[in-house]
């Protein structure tokens, strides 16, 4: 495992508030079965990123997690990256 920089700490923020805004964003589905569904793809696609440790490349995984989200959930707040 590298040596994590304090950008790389930033970083991980940066995606837990992601994951958080996507699991909320969630709740606007009216389904239960569907919910759960889209809750457990939203953790599988984190889990699959966990260990990059490449700053350009989290960071990319960021932009486009947001831009996702907005797609799926439109009327979700997603602030736009910093």
């Amino acid at each position: 495992m590298p040596e994590l920089t304090l950008k790389h700490f930033i970083l991980k923020q940066q995606a837990l508030n992601l994951y958080r805004q996507a699991i909320r964003a969630t709740r606007s589905i009216p389904d239960r079965h569907t919910r759960l569904e889209t809750i457990a793809w939203i953790r599988c696609e984190f889990e699959r990123n966990r260990n990059i440790y490449d700053v350009m490349l989290i960071e990319d995984k960021i932009a486009s997690g947001r831009r996702e989200l907005r797609q799926i959930f439109p009327t979700a707040y997603v602030p736009h990256s910093r």
